[in-house]
C-alpha cells in the first residue's frame, strides 16, 4: 500500500514531540505542517523536508493529506477537525479534543458517519500499566469495583500567574480541569467507566487568578460504585506528571502509576501468577518495546496505533472522538455542579 501522507496543525511542545515520533514510522510520509509561528517555520523549513504553512487551509489545499495530528491549544481543534472531515482527512487529535462537549459529541458523530479514523490523545489508554489493570479488572481479578480513587500530580505552574497565554483561560482550554483533571477522567472512564452524576465539586486558586490549579470531586454510580478525583498541577513535590489511580474491589486492591502496580488480593489466583497478600508489578515486568522512544513507550504506542488504523478500516481504536466526548461531559458536569453547589 502507499505510504499515508500526513501533517501536522499546530508545532509547540506536543507538535514537535508527535513528529519526532510518527516520523520513524516506516509507512508514514510526513508532507507538512502548520504553524502561526515565523521561528517555528523558519527552523522547519530549514532543517525538515516539509512543506510548511501559517494556516491550515493552505496545508490541506496544497499538500492534500491523508491525516493529520492536531495540536494546537483546544479552543482551535473544532474547526480544524470540522474542515479536515469535510476533505476526508483521519484526525488525532491532542486532548481534550475540544472545549465543549456539544462540539465534540458533533464531531464524534460526523466522523462516524464518514467513516474516518478519530482518535484523541489519552495516553493512558496505551501504557503498559494501566493496560494490564484493565485486564485485571475485566477478567475479575479484584471481583466487583466498588471503590475508586483518581488523581493527577505535577508542578505545572509554581509561581504566581496574571493571565498569560492560553493556559490561562477556560476558553482557549486552560486550568488543571482541562489540561490535567481530563488524563484522569480518561483514565476513569477507560478502567471503570463513565460516572452517572458529580457531586461535591470544590475548584482551587493557587497561583493562577482565572483558572483553577487543583480540583477535587466525587463520581457516582448506578450500581453503588462511587470514586473521588484530585487534581494539582502546583504540587512542588512531584518533578514530573504523575497520574495515580486506586481501585478497590471485593476480592482486593490495586494501587497504580504509569510505572507499577501494587496489588492486594484475599485469595490467591493462580491463573495471573499472583499470590494472597501483596504483589508488586513494575512496567519492565509487562511493557512491548516500541520501535521509537520518547517520552514513554505510550506516546509512540498511540501514534502507531492510529496508523495501524487508517491502514486498517476495520481495526478497533482505543480511542476515539466518542471517548473524548465522554470525558468532556463529565468535565462540563464538574463545572456546573461548583457553579451550583460549590461556592460557599
Amino acid at each position: 500500500m502507499p505510504e499515508i501522507k500526513l501533517a501536522i496543525v499546530g508545532a509547540g511542545r506536543m507538535g514537535i514531540t508527535h513528529y519526532a515520533i510518527i516520523n520513524s514510522h516506516p509507512d508514514v510520509s510526513m508532507v507538512s505542517v502548520a504553524e502561526p509561528s515565523p521561528l517555528v517555520l523558519t527552523l522547519m523549513a530549514r532543517y525538515l523536508s516539509v512543506a510548511t504553512f501559517k494556516d491550515y487551509r493552505q496545508l490541506f489545499d496544497q499538500t492534500h493529506p491523508d491525516a493529520i495530528l492536531v495540536c494546537t491549544p483546544p479552543n482551535l481543534h473544532f474547526e480544524i477537525i470540522r474542515e479536515a472531515g469535510r476533505r476526508g482527512i483521519h484526525v488525532f487529535s491532542e486532548k481534550p479534543f475540544t472545549t465543549k462537549f456539544a462540539e465534540a459529541s458533533e464531531l464524534a458523530r460526523y466522523f462516524t458517519d464518514l467513516g474516518l479514523i478519530n482518535q484523541v490523545g489519552y495516553v493512558n489508554r496505551f501504557n503498559d500499566i494501566f493496560c494490564k489493570v484493565k485486564e485485571y479488572i475485566a477478567g475479575g481479578l479484584i471481583g466487583k469495583v466498588i471503590r475508586f480513587k483518581s488523581e493527577m500530580f505535577c508542578c505545572t505552574v509554581t509561581h504566581r500567574d496574571e493571565g498569560s497565554g492560553w493556559r490561562a483561560t477556560h476558553e482557549c482550554g486552560g486550568g488543571a480541569v482541562y489540561e490535567m483533571a481530563s488524563h484522569a477522567i480518561d483514565l476513569v472512564n477507560f478502567l471503570v467507566g463513565k460516572p452517572e452524576k458529580i457531586v461535591g465539586s470544590s475548584l482551587n486558586h493557587i497561583y493562577s487568578k482565572n483558572v483553577e490549579d487543583a480540583v477535587s470531586t466525587t463520581l457516582l454510580y448506578r450500581n453503588d460504585v462511587s470514586g473521588t478525583l484530585y487534581i494539582n498541577w502546583s504540587d512542588t513535590s512531584y518533578r514530573k506528571p504523575v497520574n495515580k489511580i486506586e481501585i478497590f474491589g471485593e476480592g482486593g486492591r490495586i494501587l497504580a502509576d504509569q510505572y507499577s502496580a501494587k496489588i492486594f488480593l484475599n485469595k490467591p489466583a493462580e491463573s495471573w501468577s499472583l499470590h494472597q497478600g501483596w504483589n508488586t508489578i513494575y512496567v519492565t515486568d509487562v511493557f512491548k518495546p516500541v520501535p521509537f522512544y520518547v517520552r514513554g513507550n505510550e506516546f509512540t504506542r498511540q501514534l502507531y496505533h492510529f496508523v495501524e488504523c487508517i491502514r486498517n478500516r476495520s481495526a478497533f481504536s482505543r480511542c476515539t472522538f466518542s471517548d473524548g466526548a465522554d470525558a468532556l461531559e463529565v468535565i462540563e458536569e464538574i463545572f456546573t455542579d461548583y457553579e451550583l453547589h460549590g461556592r460557599i
